[in-house]
């Protein structure tokens, strides 16, 4: 499998409405076996978003989807900056199959 843990910075005010332009332009991924967006609860303008693949193609191939690239263009003026980023590799857990 591949993860990534990413952080966001959304512009002042807009972290509500980038997390909804999120969760509306990632829904029927292949090969994605989880996908969550947090909001931050020590900074209200980051974003968490971890995600699990069933390989890294799977990923690159979901920055090609329609909805995916909706979402990036509705997204990047919305977008301060970007904070930590992890390429993890995930072994299982609670709603992941191993």
């Amino acid at each position: 499998m591949y993860g990534i843990i990413g952080q966001l910075k959304s512009t002042a005010g807009s972290r509500d409405d980038l997390i909804e332009i999120l969760l509306n332009g990632t829904k029927d991924m292949p090969g994605c076996k989880l996908y969550t967006i947090s909001a931050d609860t020590a900074d209200d303008i980051s974003i968490w978003i971890t995600e699990v693949w069933e390989t890294e193609a799977a990923h690159q191939a979901s920055l090609q989807l329609p909805s995916v690239q909706a979402a990036i263009a509705a997204g990047r003026p919305l977008i301060a900056g970007f904070g930590d980023r992890h390429i993890v590799s995930p072994v299982g857990g609670v709603g992941l199959d191993a």
